[in-house]
C-alpha cells in the first residue's frame, strides 16, 4: 500500500469515526489501515483532537486498557444548542402552525434530516454518560429523532408499537392510559426486542399528559429493563403534573389569545443555564 500523508490518514480517520459514533477503535486497527507506528498514530490522533475541539465538531475520547482506544462523541456545545433550538422555537410560535387539541404542526421539522440529525446530536449529548443499551420510543412520528439519538450514541433503536407485527414473533402487550385523551390504548413490545438487566433511554417527539412515556416505563418494567432517561423534541407547559418525572424536553410549548390561536415556544430552562 502506497504511504499516505498525514493529512491523508487524518481525513480518512475523522471520517471513519465520524460514521460511527461512541464506536470505539483501536490504535492498532488504525495502524494496520494506514500501515504506520503506533507512535505516529497517537500523534495523529492528538491533532485531529485538537482540530476537533478547536472547531466544536464533537469530541474524540481516548479510552484506556485492554479494549481501548479511541472513539468519537459527537456532542454538542451548550451554546450551540440553545442557539440552535431558539432558531426552530421562532419557527414554530405564532399562528400558522396552531392545530386543535394543543397540538402544533411540526412534521416538516422532524422529517427533514438535517434537523433530525443536529436534535439526535443534541439530545444524545445530554445521555452518553448514561450509556443505554438502546433507545425505545413509540410509533411513529418520534421515529426520525429516535433513530438519530440512538445513531450518535451508537446503540439499537427500538419501537414499540400499538400492534404486534407477525414478522416480529411473540411479544408483550400492556395497556395504558393516555395522558391526552384519558382513554385506555395499548402498546407492544417483541419479546426478542430487548434483554433482561439493559438500560433504555426513552425518545419521543411530544409530551403533553405523560400517558405513552409512562406506558413505555411500564413496558420496560415487565421486560426488567431500567429506564435512564427520557428525552422529548416538544413538551406542553399543561398540565404541569405530568404523568412521568424526569423527563427532559428540548422546547416548551404554551398557547395564548381568548381562543388559544398563538403558539408561544421557548427553549427548555436547562438549555438557558
Amino acid at each position: 500500500m502506497e504511504k499516505l500523508r498525514r493529512n491523508d490518514r487524518m481525513s480518512a480517520m475523522m471520517k471513519i469515526l465520524s460514521d460511527a459514533p461512541n464506536r470505539i477503535f483501536t490504535l492498532s486497527s488504525f495502524c494496520e489501515m494506514f500501515g504506520t507506528a503506533k507512535s505516529t498514530m497517537s500523534e495523529d490522533i492528538d491533532l485531529l483532537r485538537e482540530m476537533v475541539k478547536h472547531f466544536h465538531l464533537g469530541e474524540l475520547e481516548t479510552v484506556t486498557g485492554a479494549a481501548g482506544g479511541v472513539r468519537y462523541l459527537s456532542k454538542v456545545d451548550r451554546q450551540e444548542a440553545r442557539q440552535y433550538i431558539e432558531g426552530l422555537c421562532e419557527q414554530l410560535s405564532g399562528t400558522a402552525r396552531v392545530l386543535p387539541c394543543g397540538y402544533i404542526y411540526d412534521a416538516d421539522i422532524l422529517c427533514a434530516p438535517e434537523s433530525v440529525d443536529r436534535l439526535g446530536a443534541i439530545l444524545a449529548t445530554e445521555y452518553y454518560d448514561a450509556a443505554p443499551d438502546f433507545v425505545l420510543t413509540m410509533e411513529t412520528k418520534g421515529i426520525p429523532v429516535a433513530f438519530a439519538t440512538a445513531r450518535n450514541l451508537g446503540v439499537p433503536l427500538v419501537i414499540a408499537r400499538r400492534f404486534s407485527k407477525v414478522y416480529e414473533g411473540s411479544a408483550v402487550y400492556i395497556d395504558y392510559m393516555s395522558g391526552s385523551s384519558g382513554s385506555l390504548e395499548t402498546m407492544s413490545l417483541s419479546r426478542r426486542a430487548v434483554k433482561e438487566g439493559q438500560k433504555c433511554l426513552i425518545v419521543d417527539d411530544f409530551l403533553k399528559g405523560g400517558g405513552t412515556a409512562k406506558g413505555m416505563t411500564e413496558l420496560m418494567r415487565e421486560f426488567k429493563v431500567e429506564v435512564v432517561g427520557m428525552a422529548f423534541i416538544l413538551a406542553t407547559t399543561t398540565p404541569v403534573k405530568k404523568r412521568v418525572t424526569g423527563a427532559k424536553s428540548l422546547m416548551t410549548l404554551e398557547f395564548s389569545g381568548e381562543e388559544q390561536e398563538n403558539a408561544v415556544v421557548r427553549p427548555a430552562d436547562w438549555l438557558m443555564n
